[in-house]
């Protein structure tokens, strides 16, 4: 696997691949499609490679729309096009949305039922751990990060505690904080341009 993602991400072979594994993806993400995503594109279908999976999440959480479908309407319009992006979204939303609907009935029918708000709470607690998990993972790539791991993550902890401890909205923390680590990013990698000029 690490020799197919040494040379670069794959692409999906037809649209009706893009289909399946979208609606696959998707059906998959109780609690969050985040951390199936991850492992899917990234892990399974070697579509992204770890540092172009996280530098595109990081584009669609800043655009409007959910992540996920973000993430995924750029894979999508990467491989085929717009047609490869509105089969993207189709297979994300089709099936699940049929299987939310049967959720949503049987729901309303038990939700009463202490066993049922149990289970729901309990989901709540394994979706937390999966985003964790996965976070954790990606973290691995602030080894290769212009900033370098100690600034990367200096940069993630105080991000985490402006948002989790501290409760600030979530857009001034994005401008100053999302335009601080890009214009730093910048910066670094200028000064290796320069260092590699200059030898």
């Amino acid at each position: 696997m690490e020799q197919k993602l040494a040379s670069g991400p794959q692409s999906p072979k037809s649209l009706s691949e893009l289909f399946w594994a979208m609606t696959w993806l998707a059906l998959q993400g109780f609690g969050g499609v985040f951390p199936v995503a991850r492992r899917v594109l990234v892990e399974e279908r070697q579509w992204f490679t770890e540092q172009i999976f996280l530098e595109e999440w990081a584009v669609a959480q800043v655009l409007p729309g959910p992540n996920i479908v973000n993430l995924l309407v750029m894979l999508g319009s990467r491989s085929f096009g717009a047609m490869g992006a509105l089969v993207a979204v189709l297979g994300v939303f089709t099936f699940p949305s049929l299987l939310l609907i049967l959720v949503a009935i049987f729901f309303e029918q038990f939700r009463e039922y202490p066993e049922v708000a149990s289970a729901l709470q309990g989901m709540g607690a394994v979706s937390a751990g999966l985003i964790t998990g996965t976070s954790l993972k990606m973290a691995s790539s602030f080894r290769t990060h212009p900033l370098s791991f100690v600034i990367a993550l200096f940069f993630s902890i105080i991000t985490f505690i402006l948002l989790a401890v501290f409760k600030f909205p979530l857009i001034p923390v994005l401008l100053v904080m999302g335009t601080s680590s890009c214009l730093s990013t910048y910066w670094c990698i200028i000064r290796q341009h320069q260092k590699g000029s200059s030898a």
